[in-house]
């Protein structure tokens, strides 16, 4: 995640300075209810007096109307400060939402992450990527592609909500998903909502790189029904997928191939010493 000043320290300050308000807004309330008692006490005084002085009367009268006026002065400016005490809690509720799906998609992600470092077997790191895709990130319909022939061919190697083979392979530099594999950033589009065969775009195309070599992509052609586009914390979660995604799928294959540079040296040696 960003370190742009919304850790969770600086989040439990605003947290914090929304309740401090929240309490001097009540301070205010009963120091100013103190105060009215205190008139009101005057003013039953004063009338007191005045049954005893006719004369007084007219002097308490428009006195009284003074204060009946300031008092719906305050009033007013109590109500505006009440709404926005109401409007900063609401505010408050909202953030605090966003804060808790952070937090589990956070939690989601570690748990992913761990579970994508966890193995070098490329089969189940394309499976656990699969069921990122599909918890974290909400895809429907998508492909996931990795790199061949030095890298200038994608090669659909797993897909969902389709067949590897109704994705078509993809050069590399060439078209939506070629042209975002060969820049590194992320392409986001409209979906049309149809296979790719029959030419639907990428709703948005996740390069997959380490350190600036093209390792494959993840491609999503189709939310499902419950996802209706993308947040800023969606956006973050492609940034740390295709890290981590590319990072796994790059060591699985590295030690694939060395499993199998070492079985065929092996088998030379047993040859030999035959």
């Amino acid at each position: 995640m960003s370190n742009d000043g919304n850790g969770p320290y600086e989040r439990g300050q605003a947290v914090l300075a929304i309740f401090k308000r929240g309490a001097d807004f009540m301070k205010q309330l009963m120091d100013d209810n103190d105060s009215l008692r205190k008139q009101l006490s005057s003013v039953e005084e004063r009338q007191e007096f005045a049954a005893k002085d006719p004369a007084d009367w007219e002097e308490l009268r428009v006195e009284l109307l003074s204060r009946i006026r300031n008092l719906e002065d305050e009033r007013e400016m109590i109500v505006e400060q009440l709404r926005s005490v109401e409007s900063e809690n609401q505010q408050f509720a909202e953030r605090y939402l966003e804060i808790e799906e952070e937090n589990n998609n956070l939690a989601n992600l570690y748990v992913a992450s761990y579970q994508l470092h966890s193995t070098l077997n490329p089969s189940e790191v394309l499976k656990v990527i699969l069921e990122i895709v599909i918890n974290l990130i909400g895809g429907e319909m998508f492909c996931l592609y990795v790199c061949e022939d030095g890298g200038e061919i994608l090669k659909p190697v797993a897909a969902e909500g389709g067949t590897v083979a109704e994705f078509p392979v993809v050069l590399l530099g060439e078209g939506p998903v070629g042209e975002a594999v060969a820049s590194g950033e992320v392409m986001s589009g409209e979906s049309s909502g149809l296979p790719p065969a029959e030419g639907g775009e990428p709703v948005v195309c996740i390069p997959l790189r380490v350190e600036e070599k093209p390792v494959g992509a993840i491609v999503i052609y189709r939310l499902l029904s419950q996802k209706d586009g993308f947040s800023a914390l969606d956006h973050e979660l492609f940034t740390l997928l295709a890290g981590h995604a590319a990072t796994a799928i790059f060591a699985s294959r590295l030690y694939a191939l060395s499993e199998r540079k070492l079985n065929t040296i092996q088998g030379f040696i047993d040859l030999l010493t035959k």
